[in-house]
């Protein structure tokens, strides 16, 4: 993907950076990117959001490469938000009640490791945040009878953008498939 100034299709803010130097970044991997950005991007705090793959061995992929299961990288939105307005706690739980983390390779119908769950983190202190949210999330599914979440938590993984029809799809294609579904839990952080 070309590196040209691509815009939010709501917001009108930079995909790319430079953003405000107090914002901080992290990404999930729940499924099918479409609908995993907009449950963020309607969140109070957060800056903005754009969807790419992330996680993988090829520099630069494509979604079909991606789809052919040649990159290794999984659909994953990019959240940049301001800690300041909501924590990373709040994303973890949107994160944790909005797909089912225990399914391996697959959301619902979209099957193939693109599809896996993770969460891509930019620093040690995120990545501790995310793992003890993580085991909070364990304790609450396994009372709800789910098996161990397969959520991988990964730190300092490049983020690929993916292609300007993929961005923010569901506001321009609001009837578009969107195959997001939780699980029933509720993390409690609001």
């Amino acid at each position: 993907m070309s590196d040209s100034k691509i815009v939010h299709f709501l917001s009108g803010r930079d995909l790319l950076p430079p953003w405000p130097e107090y914002l901080q970044e992290v990404g999930f991997a729940m499924g099918c990117f479409w609908g995993a950005e907009r449950l963020f991007w309607e969140l109070n705090g957060v800056y903005v959001t754009m969807v790419g793959y992330q996680g993988g061995e090829m520099i630069d992929p494509d979604y079909t490469s991606l789809c052919q299961g040649h990159t290794g990288h999984a659909e994953t939105v990019q959240v940049v938000f301001d800690p300041a307005k909501i924590t990373l706690e709040e994303l973890l739980a949107v994160f944790w009640e909005s797909h089912d983390p225990t399914q391996g390779d697959r959301q619902g119908n979209d099957v193939g490791s693109q599809y896996r769950s993770a969460i891509f983190v930019e620093t040690k202190d995120q990545a501790k945040r995310a793992q003890n949210s993580l085991q909070q999330a364990q304790v609450l599914l396994k009372a709800k009878g789910f098996g161990p979440i397969t959520t991988k938590i990964i730190t300092g993984a490049k983020f690929w953008l993916a292609e300007e029809y993929h961005q923010q799809y569901l506001a321009k294609n609001p009837d578009g498939y969107c195959g997001i579904s939780g699980t029933g839990i509720s993390c409690g952080v609001k």
